[in-house]
C-alpha cells in the first residue's frame, strides 16, 4: 500500500506547481507519476496487489477501500 503525497505525485485535485522552476518542478513530478506506474507494473506482474491513496483522504473511507480490494475473492 502507497500513501502517495498530493504534492510529489501530482494530486489531480490538490497538486500545485510552484512558481520557481516550473519546468524542473513539472519534470520531476512527471518522473514520479511514471515511477509509480512502473513499480505498480512490477509489483502486480508478481502477483502483488497494489493499493495506492492519496495523503489528503478520509482515513476511515481509505481505509473501508482498501479492505473491499483486500477481501474481495480472486
Amino acid at each position: 500500500m502507497f500513501v502517495d503525497g498530493c504534492f510529489w505525485h501530482g494530486c489531480p485535485e490538490h497538486h500545485t506547481q510552484p512558481i520557481t522552476n516550473r519546468e524542473w518542478w513539472e519534470w520531476k513530478v512527471q518522473r514520479n507519476r511514471d515511477r509509480d506506474a512502473n513499480t505498480n507494473e512490477l509489483l502486480t506482474r508478481h502477483g502483488w496487489t497494489v493499493i495506492r491513496v492519496w495523503e489528503h483522504e478520509d482515513p476511515a473511507e481509505a481505509a473501508d477501500r482498501i479492505e473491499l480490494l483486500v477481501r474481495r475473492p480472486d
